[in-house]
């Protein structure tokens, strides 16, 4: 399975606090977490500009804005 994104920009508190939250839970269940810089890629700068940190896996979007722990585990538990 490939990695569940985190959509970030580097000084956006609320994307350290997805992080935090959510990469011990992936790693429980076995999956890796890749961070994207939305400042590194014009077009998703553009599409999300500040509307970060979303966290989306095959452009479904698991959580945004602040972790949602709850929505985590129903998405784990359907996608292992």
């Amino acid at each position: 399975m490939a990695a569940v994104q985190l959509l970030v920009r580097r000084w956006c508190h609320l994307c350290d606090e997805m992080e935090a939250a959510v990469r011990p839970l992936l790693a429980r269940a076995g999956m890796s977490l890749e961070l994207v810089d939305v400042d590194e890629d014009p077009l998703l700068e553009a599409r999300y500009g500040t509307d970060v940190p979303v966290l989306r896996h095959a452009g479904e979007v698991i959580c945004r804005h602040r972790p949602d722990t709850t929505a985590v585990q129903v998405w784990i538990a359907k996608n292992c």
